[in-house]
């Protein structure tokens, strides 16, 4: 192999055998102690991701760290924590099992600094990224030749099952999918035929919670110097991003995902039940929180359907549960074999990018998703500031204080209220991609742009999922500490009808809104003036930064 040195990349330098406590543990590795070098992406954090490689000799790992990377959104504060200290405890583990490993800081993007080390040993090894902006910003590298990509292990579908089931064209339907991966898996299925007689338990995993029976209090985790560090770290140069980092609520080592395995396992008797609740009691409920360690590959996505398969739970439960699984596995598959929606015939609309962040704020001249030709702005209550419906401000302070909700705050307060409002889809999706632990793009794109604002029509969905006060005071606990009546002076409700009725034209033909479109004729002038006249009072207010207020209050008596 020749003398080993370290990237030509004068940014790029090795934290092994250097100051803090990360750097003291790291060996001073030198690319002569392995014959072959694997680079493991941010999210390729699993042992299993090198012995899926099958290569001859000593195999030596390389990690990067790139602030360029971290400065790109305005990522939680929380969510580069998690994503860094998991990567550096990994990195420890490795080592620990007598993997040569090589740990790269740098402030230049992952393709500059992989090319130094080729430049220096040759050809390196690599997963495929699950992320498409990942796998574009190496595409030169691979291309001649310098990173050799291999299949990635942790997914538990093959693109034929999707392709077979669902197309490569739209519309995209789960239901096929989903039974498709049943029947070659033979997940919860008996001959050939679903256990229990049918392959969906929805029905019965649509019940609010009342406080009974109690939901466990959420995880936390032993901090170490190395958490430590990385939060300091991480305060010290991206202060300036949204929320804050702290480290023992979140997973972090092995030993942690291990703990956080067996907190999904003890939650799933009641999570199919209550899957669709929301409560300021308890911002989890019995969801499993396991998002993030999964698309961190921490825990193996096969190893958590395990866990679920052999759990004494009640059928609902793990058939919810692993539905959330394959609809995982099938978001993946579409936002792949549409390049990221590139490739659909879909309105489009250039954006503002940043999610209107201080700081991150840029026009973007790209054609984005935007089916119903929605373009106003993110208020400022996606980012903290009061807005005065309950329901979005508690979901909001979750965002901010933790990086999390659960999927239904997501789906049905927080994409809700912006599609109501007719906020830019791109905008929205770049909130959730900056905001959440959990987010990256092929994931974040589908549910966001797919399922939470019909940015794609009818592509994902058959319709949009938007909904008036009525749902978030059935299923949650929102509308008992809001100011507004949920019935008498919610604006939700007006939001709704003001929405079906300005996008008329785009929902005609649409057999699945048959009938709340016949509602919408039905309607009086008269109301559909106070929608009309609701939507524009609610809109100015939050977008000039204002808190709601029901009406009759001061300046606002007759807003409706």
């Amino acid at each position: 192999m020749g003398e080993a040195r370290m990237p030509l990349l004068s940014s790029a330098r090795s934290l092994g055998s250097g100051e803090g406590h990360f750097s003291a543990r790291l060996e001073a590795t030198s690319f002569s102690d392995a014959d072959a070098w694997v680079w493991l992406a941010y999210d390729q954090l699993h042992a299993s991701m090198l012995s899926s490689l099958a290569l001859d000799g000593t195999v030596g790992v390389i990690f990067i760290e790139s602030s360029l990377k971290a400065k790109r959104r305005p990522y939680h504060q929380q969510k580069l924590g998690v994503l860094l200290s998991n990567q550096r405890h990994f990195a420890l583990e490795l080592q620990d099992a007598g993997v040569p490993v090589v740990y790269l800081s740098s402030t230049e993007g992952y393709s500059e600094v992989l090319s130094a080390v080729c430049q220096d040993i040759g050809p390196v090894h690599c997963i495929n990224a699950a992320e498409r902006e990942l796998r574009e910003e190496v595409a030169a590298l691979v291309d001649d030749g310098r990173l050799i990509v291999h299949e990635h292990p942790g997914w538990l579908t093959p693109r034929s099952w999707f392709v077979s089931s669902v197309g490569e064209e739209p519309p995209f339907r789960m239901d096929a999918f989903y039974r498709k991966v049943r029947q070659e898996t033979g997940w919860m299925m008996d001959g050939g035929k679903p256990i229990g007689g049918k392959y969906s338990y929805d029905a019965e995993n649509r019940f609010p919670w009342k406080g009974d029976p109690p939901a466990p209090e959420p995880p936390t985790y032993q901090i170490d110097d190395i958490d430590r560090e990385v939060e300091a770290m991480v305060r010290t140069h991206y202060g300036h991003h949204p929320g804050d980092v702290d480290l023992s609520t979140q997973a972090t080592s092995k030993h942690d995902a291990d703990a956080a395995l067996d907190f999904a396992v003890a939650c799933l008797p009641n999570f199919g039940t209550y899957e669709d609740a929301m409560s300021e009691k308890s911002r989890g409920l019995f969801h499993s929180r396991l998002a993030t360690l999964v698309n961190l590959h921490r825990v193996m996505p096969s190893q958590v359907i395990d866990a679920a398969l052999i759990s004494n739970a009640p059928i609902n439960s793990v058939e919810g549960f692993v539905r959330q699984m394959i609809w995982r596995e099938y978001v993946r598959h579409i936002h792949e074999v549409t390049d990221g929606f590139r490739t659909l015939t879909v309105e489009r609309q250039p954006s503002t990018r940043g999610a209107r962040w201080p700081g991150f704020v840029a026009e973007d001249d790209s054609q984005h998703p935007n089916h119903l030709n929605q373009s106003n702005p993110l208020p400022m209550a996606y980012w903290g500031e009061t807005s005065g419906l309950r329901c979005l401000d508690a979901s909001v302070e979750s965002v901010m204080e933790d990086g999390w909700t659960h999927h239904i705050p997501r789906l049905m307060v927080l994409s809700n209220v912006a599609n109501l409002l007719d906020v830019d889809p791109r905008e929205l999706t770049d909130w959730f991609h900056a905001g959440f632990i959990d987010a990256y793009d092929w994931v974040v794109e589908p549910n966001v742009l797919g399922m939470g604002t019909f940015a794609l029509g009818t592509a994902m969905m058959t319709k949009p999922y938007v909904a008036g006060s009525a749902y978030i005071n059935r299923m949650s606990d929102h509308c008992k500490s809001c100011s507004f009546h949920h019935k008498k002076t919610c604006p939700m409700t007006r939001l709704y009808w003001a929405y079906l009725n300005r996008h008329a034209p785009s929902f005609s033909g649409n057999h699945r809104m048959a009938i709340a479109m016949k509602n919408v004729e039905r309607r009086a002038d008269e109301e559909k003036e106070k929608d009309a006249a609701t939507y524009e009072h609610v809109k100015a207010t939050l977008l000039a930064g204002g808190e709601v207020r029901p009406p009759g209050e001061g300046d606002l008596r007759s807003w409706s």
